[in-house]
């Protein structure tokens, strides 16, 4: 029984110390800060991380964060300098620099991200009217989102707060412009296609031509060289075969005969001639030597049987 009431006795005095603790003392942690205030009024500001005494059921710790908070403001419309609309959603980047400033202007994270959002659309709508849609979302977007920090963290700074950095998301035409826009970008890519292909097929039609040329120059100078060396072979025959009947006319006229019999005289073929005809003469019989040829309506050929 006297255990029971030992324990008993034991977890309640443990209870009262860890009230009686936190009454007593502050924790800070190294993520926060604190306000130390007396039924309203301030006291002082605890910002390293550590125990704090303070006066109990007299004073109040309310707790701030340190670190880098982030306020990401809904995507407005912005009017640039040429007169166009811009969406931007900005997204800011602050810390809570003056605990006491900022709980007397603020009072709370909600309350500062609604001023910080109000200023960022502010500053961040008078510059965008300075420069033009190109500029905005071009070369100098950060040098413009470089200034709205300036002038947000000097504004901003009233509150208790330390703007890090102002930048944007992104940044975009209206819904209804974007389909407009899009359309006009595949019509100016259609042109620029049309384009290259026009001038592909002048230059294939330059190259065909070219090419035809140089084929029919080619041909042409391959049929004279080819005319060249027919009349030279034409002409060499004609030398040999005046050569070979100025040596022996009889033997070239026989040769030249049985050439031709192979040319016209095939398995089935039929000729009708008289006994006396100069085309069998060498198949009537052999002549005595001596003799002479028949005149000159002998047929010759000059084209070697084949």
């Amino acid at each position: 029984m006297r255990t029971k009431i030992f324990l008993i006795g034991g977890l309640a005095a443990l209870f009262v110390a860890v009230v009686v603790m936190k009454q007593v003392f502050i924790i800070v942690d190294e993520r926060e800060q604190v306000i130390v205030t007396q039924f309203g009024e301030y006291i002082r500001t605890l910002q390293k991380p550590g125990l704090a005494l303070k006066t109990p059921f007299l004073h109040d710790a309310i707790r701030f964060d340190r670190r880098i908070l982030v306020s990401d403001a809904p995507e407005a419309e912005y009017l640039s300098q040429d007169k166009k609309r811009l969406v931007a959603d900005p997204i800011t980047r602050w810390r809570i620099a003056d605990p006491l400033k900022f709980f007397k202007t603020v009072r709370d994270e909600s309350g500062a991200r609604a001023r910080l959002d109000d200023l960022v659309f502010s500053e961040l709508r008078g510059e965008v009217a300075k420069h033009t849609f190109a500029v905005v979302i071009g070369s100098k977007r950060e040098a413009i989102m470089d200034a709205v920090a300036k002038s947000v963290r000097a504004k901003a700074s009233e509150f208790g707060i330390e703007v890090v950095d102002v930048r944007i998301k992104r940044a975009d035409l209206p819904k209804e412009v974007q389909q407009s826009v899009f359309a006009r970008m595949q019509a100016e890519r259609e042109r620029e296609a049309k384009r290259y292909r026009s001038e592909g097929e002048e230059e294939a039609n330059k190259l065909r031509s070219q090419t035809d040329k140089e084929r029919t120059i080619v041909l042409a100078t391959a049929e004279q060289s080819a005319q060249k060396l027919r009349g030279e072979g034409d002409a060499t025959a004609t030398r040999i075969y005046a050569e070979a009947y100025g040596q022996d006319p009889e033997f070239y006229r026989f040769v030249r005969s049985l050439q031709s019999y192979e040319m016209f005289l095939g398995k089935r073929s039929t000729l009708l001639l008289s006994a006396d005809s100069p085309l069998l003469q060498y198949l009537a019989g052999p002549r005595p030597v001596g003799d002479k040829a028949p005149p000159d309506n002998t047929p010759v050929s000059n084209v070697p049987a084949g």
